[in-house]
């Protein structure tokens, strides 16, 4: 990590716990004090949402030639769970390709890699993808919310025609039963903040408090941010 901004974020939680809403913060903050208050500059996303609707995308298009869905079946269910470990080794290669072709990309830029899992070994998993060379230099903010407010926020933001929308893509109630109902995080990481080790590489991470919601009220959403980060600041040289 660089002297005064994160070199990479993973931004994680269940689905519509508030990834997309900080973002969007983010984005709308001035540089200067986004520097100041987070420890972030300018900054790349890189959501595996997209890898995802692309997939649905695939299918669509090769039932309508006739052939055989190759990802999901006709209610877009995912016919092989490794498929979650293949979009997180989509986000760990999309950030290796940008440091090959700039080596000093993110000594100048923060990636933020954002994704919600779900399961028993739901994110240990996930990070278990990630190559150590981006492990290595990588802190977590795990936005908190329950299952219940999860699907509370799910089906609040959910816009027709938008379900290919980073903000407002939405998931049935089956499949988030299905897919969300249950994760690892709190058997991973148990405190506020601190390190969790996968393959022998201490990950520093720190959790933003989203129930009571902050994320929908900018004047509350950036002191819990700030604090979050700035602990999360703190670890990352030990």
């Amino acid at each position: 990590m660089s002297r005064e901004a994160f070199e990479r974020i993973a931004l994680v939680g269940r689905p519509a716990a508030g990834k997309s809403e900080v973002i969007d913060y983010l984005k709308k903050t001035e540089h200067e004090e986004r520097i100041r208050r987070f420890h972030i500059g300018d900054f790349v996303e890189i959501d595996d949402f997209p890898f995802i609707w692309e997939r649905f995308l695939d299918d669509d298009i090769l039932s309508r030639l006739g052939m055989e869905r190759m990802f999901t079946d006709a209610k877009y269910y995912f016919k092989d769970e490794r498929i979650w470990d293949f979009f997180l080794r989509k986000i760990d290669a999309r950030v290796l390709e940008i440091e090959r072709q700039d080596p000093g990309f993110f000594r100048k830029t923060t990636g933020i890699l954002e994704f919600a899992r779900g399961g028993v070994r739901a994110f240990r998993n996930a990070f278990e993808q990630l190559s150590d060379s981006v492990l290595g230099r990588l802190g977590v903010v795990y936005i908190e919310v329950s299952y219940e407010e999860s699907c509370r926020k799910n089906r609040r933001r959910a816009r027709p025609g938008l379900e290919g929308s980073i903000l407002h893509h939405s998931l049935p109630d089956d499949k988030m039963e299905y897919y969300y109902r249950t994760n690892d995080w709190h058997e991973l990481a148990p405190d506020r903040e601190g390190f969790f080790t996968i393959r022998d590489v201490p990950v520093p991470y720190a959790v933003l408090p989203n129930e009571p919601e902050v994320t929908d009220r900018p004047e509350a959403l950036g002191p819990a941010l700030e604090k979050t980060l700035q602990a999360l600041w703190k670890l990352r040289g030990r």
